[in-house]
Formats: C-alpha cells, structure tokens, sequence
C-alpha cells in the first residue's frame, strides 16, 4: 500500500468553507471516498458542500468554479479504472493536470482525492469502507485543511 510514510497533519478546519466535488463513476468506492472525506471535514469542525459530477473529466471546471465562488478550498475524489484503451490516460492526465491548473490559477488549495486504479480492488482498499485498508478521502479532505493553513501562513510573510 502507497500509506507507509504518510504525515500526521493536525487540522483545524474552523472558520472554513470546504467542497468536495466527487465524480460518480465506480459508486461503491466513490461513496466511500465521499464519506471520509466528510468525517474528515466535519471532524475539523469545517463547514462542508458538496457537488456531484458526472466523472473525473468535470472534476477540474466545477473546482474551478466552486474556489471562484468563494470556498477555501475543494476536496476532488474521483475513481478512474485502467481498461484496455488509451481512455484511463487520457481521463488521469486531464484530471491531474486540471486540478493542479485550478490550484495555481485561483491560489487555492485542491485536496486530490483522485484514485487512478488497476483494477476495482485497489479502490475498495483505498476508499475507506469496513475492511478498506486506507480511507484516501480523509486524508485528501486533512491535505486541503493543511494547505489553507499552509497558505496562510505564507501570505502573512508579506503582511
């Protein structure tokens, strides 16, 4: 499993206006990345909205326009399955590379809670349910929290 060596993040989400935007592809793992991440939220003492998208692909635009709208910052969970074309690339790259676009383009922070997976197994490992040996929704969700604070911190140098 990719968790060995993850950082413990103490967050604090009070005060924050948190989205997570989840693709509804794979809808047994994308629930359970969905939930964690609002435990994880709602834990933080965080106010949470959420949006459904269509799949990963939208992730990005509706980001994009949830920052801009004015949340501190988005969790984006989606669930993208390898298949036997080019399509699995294709959909990850423009995901990553739009969520990663959306983030320096509004200074916001992305939470990227987006699972690029070889097969069904690897997201139910990951998405936090009963007997899940990870819960990638939380920890995206405490990532966004860290980073808000993370920015803060940064812009203050300035003041």
């Amino acid at each position: 499993m990719s968790g060995a060596g993850a950082p413990t993040l103490t967050t604090d989400g009070t005060g924050l206006t948190i989205a997570i935007i989840a693709g509804q592809w794979h809808a047994e793992i994308s629930d359970g990345l969905r939930a964690g991440a609002r435990r994880a939220l709602e834990a933080a003492g965080a106010t949470v909205v959420e949006y459904a998208v269509p799949g990963s692909f939208e992730l990005p635009v509706v980001s994009k326009a949830v920052l801009e709208a004015g949340a501190d910052a988005v969790v984006a969970l989606g669930v993208i399955i390898r298949g036997g074309t080019p399509h699995f690339e294709y959909v990850s790259a423009a995901a990553t590379d739009g969520l990663t676009r959306v983030a320096l383009d509004t200074g916001k922070p992305v939470g990227f809670g987006v699972l690029t997976l070889d097969d069904e197994q690897q997201g139910l490992d990951r998405a936090g349910l009963p007997g899940s040996k990870e819960d990638k929704g939380a920890e995206a969700a405490d990532a966004a929290i860290a980073a808000v604070h993370a920015l803060r911190a940064a812009r203050r140098l300035g003041a």
